[in-house]
Protein backbone atom coordinates (compact mmCIF):
# COMPACT_ATOMS: atom_id res chain seq x y z
CA UNK A 1 0.00 0.00 0.00
CA UNK A 2 1.38 3.67 -0.76
CA UNK A 3 0.69 6.68 1.83
CA UNK A 4 1.19 9.72 0.93
CA UNK A 5 2.70 12.63 2.84
CA UNK A 6 -0.03 13.80 5.54
CA UNK A 7 -0.29 9.82 5.92
CA UNK A 8 3.57 9.30 6.73
CA UNK A 9 3.36 12.57 8.85
CA UNK A 10 0.13 11.11 10.85
CA UNK A 11 2.26 7.29 11.44
CA UNK A 12 5.37 8.76 12.53
CA UNK A 13 4.11 10.91 14.98
CA UNK A 14 1.45 8.40 16.19
CA UNK A 15 5.00 7.60 17.81
CA UNK A 16 6.59 10.65 18.28
CA UNK A 17 9.32 9.61 15.87
CA UNK A 18 10.01 6.34 17.50
CA UNK A 19 9.94 2.29 16.53
CA UNK A 20 6.59 1.09 17.73
CA UNK A 21 8.35 -2.13 19.07
CA UNK A 22 12.04 -1.21 19.74
CA UNK A 23 11.42 2.56 20.69
CA UNK A 24 14.26 3.52 18.95
CA UNK A 25 14.74 6.61 16.87
CA UNK A 26 13.44 6.91 13.67
CA UNK A 27 14.38 9.98 10.85
CA UNK A 28 11.06 11.04 9.08
CA UNK A 29 13.20 11.90 6.23
CA UNK A 30 14.56 8.04 6.00
CA UNK A 31 11.07 6.33 5.38
CA UNK A 32 11.96 3.71 3.02
CA UNK A 33 15.52 4.36 3.02
CA UNK A 34 16.98 0.80 3.96
CA UNK A 35 19.98 1.09 5.17
CA UNK A 36 20.17 4.55 6.36
CA UNK A 37 20.19 5.63 9.85
CA UNK A 38 17.13 5.88 11.53
CA UNK A 39 14.95 4.18 8.43
CA UNK A 40 11.39 2.87 8.88
CA UNK A 41 8.53 1.56 7.11
CA UNK A 42 4.65 1.50 7.50
CA UNK A 43 3.84 -1.74 10.09
CA UNK A 44 0.07 -2.99 10.41
CA UNK A 45 0.53 -3.56 13.97
CA UNK A 46 -1.90 -6.40 13.66
CA UNK A 47 -0.80 -8.17 11.09
CA UNK A 48 -2.87 -8.35 7.52
CA UNK A 49 -2.76 -12.10 7.52
CA UNK A 50 -4.36 -12.07 11.46
CA UNK A 51 -7.05 -9.84 10.64
CA UNK A 52 -5.37 -6.41 10.42
CA UNK A 53 -6.62 -3.58 8.38
CA UNK A 54 -5.08 -0.64 6.60
CA UNK A 55 -6.99 1.65 9.01
CA UNK A 56 -4.68 4.60 10.63
CA UNK A 57 -4.91 2.89 13.88
CA UNK A 58 -3.48 -0.52 12.98
CA UNK A 59 -0.53 1.36 10.99
CA UNK A 60 2.65 2.18 13.23
CA UNK A 61 6.17 3.03 12.21
CA UNK A 62 9.05 0.77 12.99
CA UNK A 63 12.51 0.33 12.10
CA UNK A 64 12.92 -1.55 8.34
CA UNK A 65 14.68 -4.64 10.41
CA UNK A 66 12.49 -4.48 13.45
CA UNK A 67 9.17 -4.39 10.90
CA UNK A 68 10.74 -7.25 8.67
CA UNK A 69 12.00 -9.72 11.36
CA UNK A 70 8.38 -9.36 13.62
CA UNK A 71 6.96 -11.53 10.91
CA UNK A 72 3.58 -12.51 12.35
CA UNK A 73 4.66 -11.99 15.58
CA UNK A 74 2.60 -10.38 18.85
CA UNK A 75 3.81 -6.87 19.17
CA UNK A 76 4.28 -6.95 23.17
CA UNK A 77 6.27 -9.98 23.32
CA UNK A 78 8.42 -8.17 21.19
CA UNK A 79 8.38 -5.30 23.15
CA UNK A 80 8.70 -7.17 26.26
CA UNK A 81 12.29 -8.26 24.18
CA UNK A 82 13.37 -4.79 24.51
CA UNK A 83 11.81 -3.76 27.70
CA UNK A 84 8.87 -1.98 27.22
CA UNK A 85 5.31 -2.62 27.66
CA UNK A 86 3.43 -0.68 24.92
CA UNK A 87 3.67 1.64 22.10
CA UNK A 88 5.74 5.16 22.64
CA UNK A 89 3.45 7.87 23.23
CA UNK A 90 2.46 9.87 20.42
CA UNK A 91 4.00 13.88 19.81
CA UNK A 92 1.00 15.26 20.90
CA UNK A 93 0.26 12.96 24.26
CA UNK A 94 4.36 13.63 24.86
CA UNK A 95 3.49 17.13 24.55
CA UNK A 96 0.41 17.31 27.20
CA UNK A 97 2.31 15.22 29.76
CA UNK A 98 5.24 17.48 29.69
CA UNK A 99 3.36 20.41 30.08
CA UNK A 100 1.19 18.72 32.75
CA UNK A 101 4.56 17.28 34.39
CA UNK A 102 5.66 20.74 34.56
CA UNK A 103 2.32 22.62 35.95
CA UNK A 104 3.24 19.91 38.69
CA UNK A 105 7.05 20.29 39.58
CA UNK A 106 6.21 24.16 39.37
CA UNK A 107 3.14 23.98 42.29
CA UNK A 108 5.05 21.65 44.25
CA UNK A 109 8.38 23.25 44.23
CA UNK A 110 6.64 26.77 44.35
CA UNK A 111 4.90 26.00 47.76
CA UNK A 112 8.05 24.30 49.19
CA UNK A 113 9.97 27.37 48.21
CA UNK A 114 7.67 29.72 49.41
CA UNK A 115 7.79 27.79 52.75
CA UNK A 116 11.10 27.62 53.62
CA UNK A 117 12.68 31.02 51.95
CA UNK A 118 9.14 33.55 51.31
CA UNK A 119 8.48 35.28 48.45
CA UNK A 120 11.46 34.74 46.51
CA UNK A 121 11.50 30.88 47.19
CA UNK A 122 8.30 30.47 46.19
CA UNK A 123 9.01 32.41 42.88
CA UNK A 124 12.21 30.36 42.10
CA UNK A 125 10.95 27.46 43.11
CA UNK A 126 7.81 27.85 41.00
CA UNK A 127 10.80 28.26 37.81
CA UNK A 128 13.45 25.26 38.97
CA UNK A 129 10.17 22.90 39.37
CA UNK A 130 8.69 23.84 35.86
CA UNK A 131 12.14 23.28 34.32
CA UNK A 132 12.96 19.90 35.72
CA UNK A 133 9.10 19.01 35.28
CA UNK A 134 9.23 19.49 31.74
CA UNK A 135 12.37 17.86 31.24
CA UNK A 136 11.53 14.41 32.80
CA UNK A 137 11.17 11.81 30.53
CA UNK A 138 8.31 10.99 29.20
CA UNK A 139 7.02 7.50 28.23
Amino acid sequence: MGYDRDQLDRIFHSTAGRCHLCHGRLARKNYAADGQRGAWEVDHSVAVARGGSDHGNNLKPAHIACNRSKQEADNRAIRRAHGHVRSPLSTKAVRTTRMTNAAIGGAGLAVLGGVTLGPLGFVAGALVGGLVGHEMRVG
